[in-house]
């Protein structure tokens, strides 16, 4: 079946997609509008050549204008045709912040093979399996990163997987292929790149569980949530993004980072670490005007910015995400930073909630925002499935015209991670108010019950920040004989802060009349919180870190 013309979109156990009938309602609203991500990057260029696009500052400023982008892509993705990667090949990607990752990325969709996004702190294990069970036919690392050689991992992946064909190197190659040996000159009639109904590329999921799933996003679906993304948050020409996060993460990319900037005709500046100490001068040299973080880093910024020389004046927006922000840090951000802030909450596998630029302030900083589309349907239901009334807490069920209808090769876990009529069981606990806002408690596997009474540990945690000595706290479950969990707060205190006692934040939690249940039965103060390799504190690394000090 087609619909004006456009193949439907067909159900298949690699990438499940959505019914006909959904594909139809979508592309008639004008949600999905026939563009492919080489074709906007051709469109962009013939339309504005001369304008900055990227901009690399490490380790000496390079910048490519639309036109310059453009044929970048154009020789990459030629020099990539000649090495036999075609239309539908899997390549894993794994480098940081710099300009070749723009560049691959957009060769890659000249070509319709596909992007395989890995973090830059992905190692053997992850990295292995990511090729062994695409049959990616090409890796493409740094030389070195974060002081680790990526080449000698790369030689090892390659010689377990005789599929893999190529490992493209940035920088010195060793016994691979130098990138910058790739690019060749293109046709002057270029083969057909893929149709917007088809994959784009891969990404990760953010399971906290085993290896992560992998989420098939189409050309048409992904480039609906950037421009609906940019019309939420007011993305144009004159946008200067920064990229403080890996960009390969989904939150950096689309929301509405370095993709919705560039579909806007905008800049994108890429910053090497998202430190104050590296992004600060870049704000204030490149005239950065947004950015998007999560909340341990917006929590570092907020505290550095009251003591910075830098001029941070050009920043209006600063998106904030990943995980739930709390009230008592979102509250600081404006004052200390001197822009706006959003909220976002979203997911790779499709639905991203935005604050609005004309929401009023106690909305900001208590919700975490309505759905980009009118066509996100949300349910919010209780353990047996049923819709529970606005205001009540339950897990959180979506479907909509950017999320998927099932994660790639991956059958069996589809058939509990979607229902029958096509909903993604997100895994979140929210609540819904009567504007339709959500607000996330967290997520259902991070719920502490306690002798059958839960706790959500974000509500303890947003007390326990209100204490002015302490800079983040992160809560936990750790096993108990009696209760069956108990909590345990791990606490980081502010620079220069006068020492506490865990009585001290146990009787400050107490006073601000939370349920004896919910005072943390435990208080341990650290340094660091393990985290994800995007930034996230990994609540995964506190139990793990909780349950090894309980044996001992």
């Amino acid at each position: 079946m087609s619909i004006d013309g456009i193949p439907a979109l067909t159900p298949g156990t690699d990438a499940p997609t959505w019914p006909a009938e959904f594909a139809e309602r979508y592309r008639r609203a004008g949600y999905w509008r026939g563009e492919t991500f080489g074709g906007v990057l051709r469109e962009r260029a013939a339309r504005h050549p001369d304008r900055i696009a990227l901009v690399d500052p490490a380790p000496e400023r390079r910048t490519w204008t639309y036109a310059e982008l453009d044929l970048a892509a154009d020789r990459l993705a030629e020099g990539f045709r000649r090495r036999g990667i075609g239309p539908g090949d899997r390549v894993v990607l794994q480098l940081p912040n710099v300009g070749e990752f723009i560049e691959v990325v957009f060769a890659l969709f000249r070509i319709g093979a596909l992007p395989v996004y890995a973090l830059p702190a992905h190692r053997e294990t992850e990295i292995a399996y990511f090729c062994e069970f695409t049959g990616a036919v090409a890796y493409v690392i740094p030389d070195r990163h974060a002081g680790f050689d990526h080449r000698p991992l790369a030689a090892e992946v390659k010689a377990r997987n005789p599929g893999l064909r190529h490992v493209f190197v940035v920088g010195e190659p060793g016994e691979h292929t130098a990138l910058a040996e790739v690019p060749c000159e293109p046709p002057a009639d270029p083969p057909d790149g893929p149709g917007p109904h088809q994959l784009a590329f891969l990404q990760l999921s953010g399971g906290t569980t085993g290896v992560p799933k992998l989420i098939p996003r189409t050309h048409d679906d992904y480039l609906y949530s950037l421009w609906g993304s940019n019309e939420i948050c007011g993305v144009d020409a004159d946008t200067r993004f920064l990229v403080v996060l890996p960009a390969a993460h989904n939150f950096p990319m689309s929301s509405p980072g370095w993709l919705g900037v560039l579909y806007a005709g905008g800049t994108t500046v890429l910053c090497p670490r998202p430190d104050p100490a590296t992004a600060f001068p870049l704000i204030e040299r490149e005239g950065i005007t947004m950015t998007g973080m999560v909340p341990p880093l917006a929590l570092v910024w907020t505290d550095s910015a009251e003591s910075t020389e830098h001029d941070l004046s050009s920043l209006e927006l600063i998106l904030v995400g990943g995980a739930k922000y709390s009230e008592a840090a979102a509250r600081r951000l404006e004052p200390a930073l001197g822009c706006r802030l959003m909220q976002v909450f979203g997911m790779a596998e499709g639905l991203v909630n935005y604050t609005r630029l004309d929401d009023d302030h106690e909305t900001v900083v208590t919700t975490q925002g309505l759905p980009i589309s009118p066509d996100d349907e949300v349910r919010v239901v209780d353990d047996a499935g049923l819709d529970v009334v606005d205001g009540e807490f339950g897990h959180l069920l979506t479907r909509g015209p950017y999320t998927i209808r099932g994660y790639w090769r991956a059958p069996e876990h589809n058939a509990t991670a979607f229902t029958e009529d096509g909903f993604y069981r997100t895994g979140d606990i929210v609540r819904r108010t009567a504007t339709g806002h959500l607000v996330v408690e967290g997520r259902a596997k991070d719920q502490i019950n306690r002798g059958g009474e839960k706790v959500a540990p974000e509500e303890v945690e947003n007390v326990i920040l209100a204490h002015p000595s302490v800079h983040d706290v992160s809560v936990v479950a750790v096993a108990d004989e009696y209760l069956g969990e108990r909590s345990l707060a791990y606490v980081i205190l502010r620079e220069g802060a006068e020492p506490l006692k865990a009585v001290a934040v146990k009787r400050f939690v107490r006073e601000r009349g939370l349920a004896a249940y919910k005072i943390p039965d435990l208080v341990e103060f650290v340094d660091t919180f393990p985290q994800t390799g995007i930034g996230k504190i990994s609540k995964k690394g506190l139990r793990s870190t909780a349950a090894t000090a309980e044996q001992h």
